[in-house]
């Protein structure tokens, strides 16, 4: 939708992906969209670079989210919420479902 305001599929990936989940890090992003890992690596780190998104080191995994005091932070929102609402209904809840970790054995749904 937006990749060419973004300059690549992969950077509106990577933005779509945090604004839906809030947080994610690069694997989870490229086995998610099933692309290449370092393209995503360099979107992440491009964004970093600009100041779009923060980073921390959480053991050896670094999530990624929106940088809170970046200027233009509503807006980009505000354009990707749009850019999301074009999404197929099938992605658009695959994107919001965000089950990090396995059900427990046994346990009702």
């Amino acid at each position: 939708m937006i990749e060419v305001l973004l300059g690549s599929k992969n950077a509106e990936r990577v933005l779509i992906f945090l604004l839906s989940r809030e947080e994610g890090y690069a694997r989870e992003i490229a086995s998610f969209y099933q692309t290449d890992l370092k393209s995503i690596q360099m979107q992440l780190d491009k964004f970093e670079k600009g100041g779009v998104l923060v980073s921390r080191l959480v053991g050896k995994t670094r999530p990624y989210m929106f940088n809170p005091r970046y200027p233009f932070l509503n807006e980009l929102k505000s354009l990707l919420e749009k850019a999301f609402s074009f999404y197929p209904a099938k992605e658009q809840n695959e994107l919001t479902l965000n089950r990090r970790r396995p059900r427990s054995k046994g346990k009702t749904l």
